[in-house]
């Protein structure tokens, strides 16, 4: 098949969520990087092309359990969902989490140094998310609820000012990358949240708790990445702006 006719593995996921487990098994970014093909991210990491494409082929073969469609929900629905589940999730952990690792630096730090930089990237992450939530919830989502409106109702809306969607979602998609390339690095320092063998009990809950925080932003960004902003992009051309 030429690698122009297949699905990237963004679309491999916004079908069915379930192929992330998959990806994931390989250490294959879905969220971030999910504009590639399967064949070209296997290329880039050595890793068998057709084994990886038939385990997401015949878990898409089988019936899924109950699992969400988010990409038959309009997109007002889903935005809704992403404010109300993830980004009140990165708000709430970050809370927790920051408080845990300046103790975590203060008690264990002397013999384990890597925690003062997994620290100082979480504070940057927490930062910049917060930062990049609120350009979300205050800009970009609600012209998109906007755009949604406008096609049902057959209304013309103003042009925004920052020009055309392009340009939003660009910035987004940049800044979902830099969270995603420290969270690589905080995996790497943290030996994948494995704690050490004198590692107390916060120190256990710490590293369990990045590693959740990882797995949800990776599929906060999975929503905005293959779903909702394609299909931002696709309603721009459906209607007159003003």
């Amino acid at each position: 098949m030429n690698v122009l006719e297949q699905p990237t593995i963004g679309e491999y996921v916004a079908k069915d969520f379930r192929s992330a487990a998959v990806f994931s098994k390989y250490g294959i970014d879905f969220c971030c990087k999910g504009n590639r093909t399967i064949e070209e991210a296997c290329e880039k990491k050595n890793l068998d092309f057709n084994q990886i494409e038939k385990e997401v082929t015949q878990l898409l073969e089988t019936k899924s359990d109950g699992a969400i469609d988010f990409k038959s929900w309009p997109s007002d629905l889903l935005i809704d969902y992403i404010e109300k589940t993830h980004h009140r999730f990165v708000e709430e952990k970050s809370a927790v989490l920051l408080p845990f690792l300046d103790k975590l630096c203060k008690v264990h730090g002397h013999a384990h140094p890597e925690l003062f930089e997994i620290n100082e990237l979480f504070i940057g992450c927490a930062g910049e998310l917060a930062q990049h939530m609120k350009k979300e919830e205050l800009i970009l989502f609600p012209f998109i609820k906007k755009m949604e409106n406008a096609i049902r109702t057959g209304q013309q809306i103003e042009q925004p000012h920052f020009g055309t969607v392009e340009n939003p979602i660009g910035m987004m998609k940049d800044e979902h990358e830099a969270e995603g390339d420290r969270f690589v690095k905080i995996a790497e320092l943290t030996n994948n949240y494995t704690p050490p063998a004198d590692g107390c009990s916060t120190y256990k809950v710490t590293f369990a708790m990045l590693q959740e925080f990882e797995q949800d932003l990776h599929k906060h960004i999975h929503l905005e990445n293959n779903i909702l902003f394609p299909s931002a992009l696709a309603m721009q051309d459906k209607f007159s702006i003003l």
